[in-house]
């Protein structure tokens, strides 16, 4: 299917507050950030969203929490994927029950699956869910590749409505796009190919900047939605050291270091993923200045 959202996605932080709890007002605050900023689908728990670490509880109730606050201004997707496909399934189901408009879900990890495994995950996934799933390749994570003839077969599952690319390799990027375009649509995952997704037909950006950047990642979309490569390419550059800066650890670490520097209250990652090294805060702070970002509250 294609059309489910176009735009801008963030995939969202989950805040915590000094003694470990989700920090419901702050993810609330986050929440009207965003829409503030023209983001057209918020993603929660997913990668950024440090579902790994949450429990059970935690997730339904951020989950019923999100659907509540957001009450139908965006587009608003849950996280399921896993490593066993039972488990993204009972995850597929719940978020459904929770509110949610659409799906995430990562390949499997860990457990390694062929090509085979991974289009029947999808097909179990889709067919125990009415509501549109994303599939999410990001091989640096996961040890997982969804190659562009195993996207064209998932192209063919219909509420199959695309794939979040994250595997780096724009030519991959480029013949997935060819074979999927006009069946199933095809989402930035990585911020710093924004531009060149956009440019070879991606529907929408899937942004961690975003938490930090909405507006300016939102004016990227709709630059390269006009046709001004130029303009997008400018605001692009100025944009870059603050992507940059927030994969100097892995992902959310500088995130939510970037984003306390600006007023809004992540918290800390969970543990095993600790605070920011001092001399990344200095990346992530020189990169704020260079996009002209500063405290919003």
């Amino acid at each position: 299917m294609v059309g489910f959202f176009k735009g801008l996605g963030t995939a969202m932080v989950t805040p915590f507050t000094a003694d470990g709890k989700v920090n419901f007002q702050s993810f609330a605050n986050m929440i009207e950030y965003q829409i503030a900023g023209g983001a057209d689908m918020l993603l929660v728990l997913g990668t950024t969203g440090e579902p790994p670490t949450m429990t059970v509880d935690e997730k339904v109730a951020l989950m019923s929490f999100a659907a509540e606050k957001v009450a139908g201004r965006a587009k608003l997707v849950f996280g399921c994927g896993s490593n066993s496909t039972m488990h993204a399934v009972e995850g597929a189901t719940l978020a459904e029950e929770l509110g949610a408009d659409g799906l995430l879900a990562v390949t499997p990890y860990y457990n390694k699956c062929t090509q085979r495994g991974i289009v029947e995950y999808y097909k179990t996934i889709c067919a125990a869910t009415k509501l549109p799933v994303i599939a999410y390749n990001v091989p640096p994570r996961t040890g997982v590749n969804i190659l562009p003839a195993t996207a064209e077969e998932l192209a063919s599952i219909p509420n199959m409505a695309g794939i979040k690319e994250a595997c780096g390799n724009m030519e991959q990027i480029c013949e997935t796009m060819r074979r999927i375009r006009g069946k199933m649509d095809l989402y930035s995952g990585d911020d710093n190919l924004n531009v060149p997704i956009l440019a070879i037909g991606g529907a929408a950006l899937i942004s961690v900047a975003s938490n930090i950047a909405p507006r300016e990642c939102k004016q990227v979309y709709e630059y390269m939605a006009a046709g001004a490569l130029a303009r997008a390419n400018e605001l692009e550059d100025r944009l870059l050291p603050l992507i940059d800066a927030c994969f100097t650890e892995v992902n959310p670490i500088p995130v939510k270091y970037g984003m306390n520097a600006i007023g809004l209250d992540a918290g800390l990652p969970r543990a095993p993923l600790t605070e920011l090294e001092e001399e990344h805060k200095k990346i992530m702070d020189a990169a704020l200045a260079h996009a002209g970002i500063g405290r919003i509250c």
